[in-house]
């Protein structure tokens, strides 16, 4: 027998889940495929908790019709090693319901938004016997043809590191190390192309300086011949006329 299931509070952040890829795969495909017939359900592949945990089942879908106000979610669950399905819970005509004598009694929280094509489910208080596939069913009148997704729910006693979070990790950690070298690689280039812009400003400036002076030199060397030149035609010419005055008064001396 299923019960009415008010929809609980939103989920406290840091609470064990998958991520919500189906609901952006849905969104995806929504986007890019064209209309088809058959409506197309999409789950995790799988997901993992830690006992006394809570979880998050994410359940989305495609269809080329409009969400209809008769849209269902029906998730079902068979235990690991089991072979029989168990229907624990349904939404229909806008009201969650929920097994009331079933394994997940008082423990599933309805946390879907139909018109955002999401049908997700939390599970509270994981034990190892909750380990299993659940089944998501997806009925959006007239679309009613399609295949199920399903997601197998793995419960640990401590959530294990997942293969993908470490390469994840590794490969992050790698690109950070290379562009940290670029980064040096850079900054020691413009240190250095400063440096020698500076080098070569000094040597200008020296070379500036040096053909200063060689002119002031080669100035002063054209100028010292000139003075030589004029000292030696004044002393000519006072000598002529010294020579010349006492050549009068020799010849005044005789006339007398």
């Amino acid at each position: 027998m299923l019960r009415a299931l008010a929809p609980g509070p939103a989920m406290a952040p840091g609470a064990p889940s998958s991520s919500p890829s189906p609901i952006l795969a849905a969104l995806l495909f929504s986007l890019v495929l064209p209309p088809a017939q058959a409506i197309v359900v999409y789950t995790d592949k799988e997901v993992h908790g830690a006992v006394g945990s809570r979880v998050t089942l994410y359940c989305s879908f495609w269809s080329s019709e409009w969400v209809s106000d008769d849209i269902s979610f029906t998730w079902r669950y068979q235990p690991e090693g089991g072979r029989d399905a168990i229907s624990i819970f349904h939404y229909a005509k806008g009201q969650p319901y929920i097994d009331e004598v079933g394994t997940f009694k008082e423990r599933i929280q309805w946390v879907g938004d139909p018109h955002w094509k999401d049908g997700s489910i939390v599970i509270h208080n994981l034990d190892y016997s909750d380990n299993g596939t659940f089944t998501c069913d997806v009925k959006n009148p007239p679309d009613i043809v399609g295949k199920t997704s399903q997601v197998t729910l793995y419960v640990f006693e401590k959530v294990p590191t997942r293969y993908g979070v470490v390469l994840g990790a590794v490969i992050g950690g790698v690109i950070g190390v290379v562009l940290l070298l670029l980064a040096l690689f850079y900054l020691a280039r413009y240190c250095w192309l400063r440096r020698q812009e500076a080098l070569q400003r000094r040597l200008s400036a020296m070379e500036k300086g040096k053909l200063h002076k060689a002119a002031k030199d080669s100035k002063r060397g054209r100028q010292t011949p000139v003075l030589y030149a004029m000292l030696d035609h004044s002393r000519s010419t006072k000598a002529a006329s010294e020579k010349k005055s006492k050549g009068l008064g020799e010849s005044r001396k005789d006339k007398k």
